[in-house]
C-alpha cells in the first residue's frame, strides 16, 4: 500500500508509530501463511481458503473507519493482514501446480498481478490529487472488495491432499540443510533491506517535493520494470545460472538503495533506481519461488511457501520496518536507505558463501 504511510503521517502518528503499524503488515506473514499453508496442504481446498481470506480481510479492514487510535488501529491491521496474507502464498501454490512442468512460465502469469497493482496505484494517486489523504481508506475498500469478488472467478478445483505419512525428504531435513538455510538467510536480509522502501519511500519522496500522483507513478514504474523482468525471466534462466542471477540482482539492489538515499532529487537517477526494482523484487522473487519448488517438492510445497513468506517477507520485512523507523526518527529517511544497502552487503556475503541449487533428493 504505497500511500498508507502518508495516510498515517497525516493522522499525526510519529515515525516510530508509523514503522510499527507498517511492520504489522509484514509481521502477520510470520504466522498467517504457515497456518493457511498447513490447512491448504491438508485439505486441498486452496481456492476456498483464498476466498475466505479475501472476504474476511475486507470486512476487518472496515475497522479503520472507527478511528480507533494507535492501539486500536494496530489491532485492526493485525487481524486484517492475518486474513489478507493468506491469499498470495496460496495463489503461488495454485499457480505452480497448474503450470506443472512449465513453471519457468511463472513470470508471465505473475505479471498480471503487477498490472493490477499499477492500475490501482495510478488510479488512487490521481484521486488523491483531488481529495485529502484522510479519504484513502474509502478509496481502498472498493479495491479490497473487488479482489474478494474476483476470487470467486477462480475455478474451485480440489488439489491433492497431503498424506499423513511423511515422505523420505522430511520437512525437518529440508529446512536444516545448509543450502536451504543460506536461501532463507539471503531472503531475510533482502526483506530487511526493503524495510525503508515499503515504510518510508512515499514519505521520502514527499519530503523531496514529489506530489501524490508522481509518487504513485514512481511506484508504478518499479512494477513496470518488474513486469518486463517477468516476461524475460525464462530467457535469463537459460543464459545464466541461478547463482549468477541472484548475485547480480543483490548487487543491483544495494546500488538502488544508495541512489535513493542520496540522489532522490535527480529525477533521471530516481527513475533508474526504480527500474532496478526488476532486480530487487522481480528476479529474486521469481528465482525464489522456483527454489521453493525445488527444495520442498510437492509434499511440502505449501509449507515451504509459507516458510518463505513468513521468515523473509514476515520476519525480515517487520524487522526492516522497525529498524528503518529508528533510523528515520534519529537521523533521516536517507539513513534508513543506507541501512538497507548495508543489509544487502551482508546478503551478498551469505549468497556467495552458501547458496547452492536445490538438491533433488531433498524434496522426494
Amino acid at each position: 500500500m504505497p500511500y498508507w504511510s502518508l495516510y498515517l503521517e497525516g493522522q499525526g502518528y510519529s515515525y516510530l508509530q508509523i514503522a510499527t503499524l507498517m511492520a504489522t503488515i509484514q509481521l502477520t506473514k510470520i504466522v498467517a501463511p504457515s497456518v493457511w499453508g498447513y490447512i491448504g496442504d491438508r485439505t486441498g481446498h486452496r481456492v476456498r481458503l483464498v476466498r475466505f481470506g479475501a472476504i474476511f480481510g475486507s470486512l476487518f479492514f472496515a475497522g479503520v473507519f472507527l478511528e480507533p487510535g494507535f492501539y486500536g488501529l494496530l489491532l485492526v491491521m493485525l487481524v486484517f493482514t492475518f486474513f489478507w496474507n493468506a491469499i498470495l502464498p496460496l495463489y503461488e501454490v495454485i499457480t505452480l501446480r497448474v503450470l506443472g512442468k512449465h513453471r519457468d512460465k511463472y513470470g508471465k502469469v505473475r505479471l498480471w498481478g503487477s498490472v493490477g497493482f499499477i492500475g490501482a496505484v495510478a488510479l488512487v494517486g490521481g484521486l488523491l490529487e483531488l481529495v485529502e489523504i484522510q479519504y484513502l481508506p474509502w478509496l481502498l475498500l472498493p479495491v479490497f472488495a473487488g479482489i474478494a469478488v474476483s476470487a470467486f472467478l477462480v475455478p474451485s478445483e480440489r488439489g491433492e491432499r497431503k498424506q499423513q505419512s511423511a515422505p523420505v525428504g522430511s520437512l525437518k531435513a529440508i529446512v536444516t540443510h545448509p543450502a536451504v538455510i543460506a536461501f532463507f538467510a539471503m531472503n531475510f536480509l533482502l526483506q530487511v533491506s526493503h524495510g525503508a522502501y515499503y515504510t518510508f519511500f512515499s514519505i521520502h519522496l514527499e519530503q523531496h517535493g514529489y506530489g501524490k500522483l508522481a509518487i504513485g507513478l514512481l511506484w508504478s514504474l518499479g512494477v513496470i520494470a518488474e513486469i518486463g523482468l517477468f516476461l524475460i525471466m525464462h530467457r535469463l534462466s537459460r543464459r545464466f545460472s541461478v547463482r549468477q542471477v541472484v548475485l547480480g540482482a543483490l548487487v543491483l539492489t544495494m546500488i538502488r538503495w544508495g541512489l535513493i538515499a542520496e540522489l532522490t532529487s535527480v529525477l533521471p537517477v530516481l527513475i533508474f533506481a526504480q527500474l532496478l526494482h526488476a532486480a530487487s523484487y522481480g528476479a529474486l522473487h521469481a528465482v525464489s519461488v522456483q527454489y521453493i519448488q525445488g527444495f520442498f517438492g510437492k509434499h511440502h510445497h505449501g509449507q515451504g511457501q509459507a516458510l518463505y513468506s513468513g521468515l523473509t517477507f514476515g520476519a525480515g520485512g517487520a524487522l526492516g520496518a522497525w529498524l528503518s523507523g529508528f533510523l528515520v526518527d534519529g537521523f533521516s529517511t536517507s539513513a534508513a536507505f543506507w541501512g538497507g544497502a548495508a543489509a544487502m552487503a551482508l546478503a551478498i556475503i551469505v549468497t556467495w558463501r552458501g547458496l547452492q541449487p536445490p538438491e533433488p533428493q531433498l524434496a522426494h
